[in-house]
């Protein structure tokens, strides 16, 4: 079978998505080929899932849709050894970058004359609960952007934005699975430090959180509307809410994610 996805690197974040492609039935397994360096890893994914696996990025590069999982770092690094790669193709090569902070001016310039995508997607797409900003280049016409959304949309939600909003979204859901873990385990904490065993208090942080963000997206609530829902007058959430205010909370999440933000830029330039 001829190979429709090559994939550079097999992390995490190229597992989750690989996981789910292959489990949803977008590409078969053996239409999938995964270019990684470290031959434990290679044997590990094509044990796991079924995939054609390399060491070699020029041979992931002959597929129909290319996907970049590797580190911003080490791009010049993969790309030198693809220069010369797409000169005989009969179609276009579709790349997907997930490179974090990695502008599509550096990855058109590394895949001349070729469609590319720039995905920022989060890690709860390793559950299949994540969300993914797309944004297009130069080349990147309506059918490759659909083909984009199919592929991020087996790992969560697909969200289109301007590539200059990207470092936002960055700052924003990609970063953000970090800090609502942070706010997770002070939840735990305080639950602790009020009396709860701390099996319990996790258990009760985990399910408060994930409930609350269930019921504003089902029910199209605005976060300020429900919390006023459940803040009754001289009560024990409006007790809580004001000590959290004191504390700066909201400005502190707020400034997390300008700074975030801000690191994204940095890694572009």
């Amino acid at each position: 079978m001829a190979i429709q996805l090559g994939m550079i690197g097999g992390g995490v974040m190229g597992e989750a998505l690989l996981s789910r492609l292959v489990d949803r039935g977008v590409y078969a397994p053996q239409a999938v080929l995964v270019s990684e360096p470290q031959a434990e890893r290679r044997e590990f994914l094509a044990q796991t899932y079924g995939v054609q696996v390399t060491a070699e990025n020029r041979a992931a590069a002959e597929a129909d849709v290319l996907l970049l999982a590797i580190k911003p770092q080490i791009l010049g690094v993969v790309t030198a050894a693809l220069t010369g790669a797409f000169e005989a193709r009969s179609t276009p090569l579709l790349v997907l970058s997930i490179l974090a902070g990695t502008p599509l001016s550096k990855l058109e310039f590394a895949f001349p004359n070729q469609p590319v995508v720039r995905a920022m997607p989060n890690t709860p797409a390793i559950v299949g609960a994540g969300i993914t900003a797309i944004a297009p280049g130069t080349h990147a016409q309506p059918q490759h952007l659909a083909q984009a959304r199919q592929i991020f949309e087996a790992v969560g939600e697909v969200v289109e934005v301007p590539e200059a909003l990207l470092d936002a979204v960055t700052g924003l859901s990609g970063s953000g699975p970090g800090y609502v873990a942070l706010v997770v385990e002070a939840l735990a904490d305080g639950g602790v430090a009020a009396g709860l065993p701390r099996a319990i208090a996790l258990k009760l942080a985990l399910q408060t959180v994930k409930g609350t963000a269930q019921l504003l997206q089902e029910s199209g609530q605005h976060p300020g509307a429900l919390k006023d829902q459940v803040t009754s007058p001289g009560g024990t959430t409006i007790a809580g809410i004001a000590t959290l205010e004191r504390a700066g909370l909201r400005s502190a999440l707020i400034e997390a994610v300008l700074a975030a933000s801000g690191r994204s830029q940095a890694l572009g330039r």
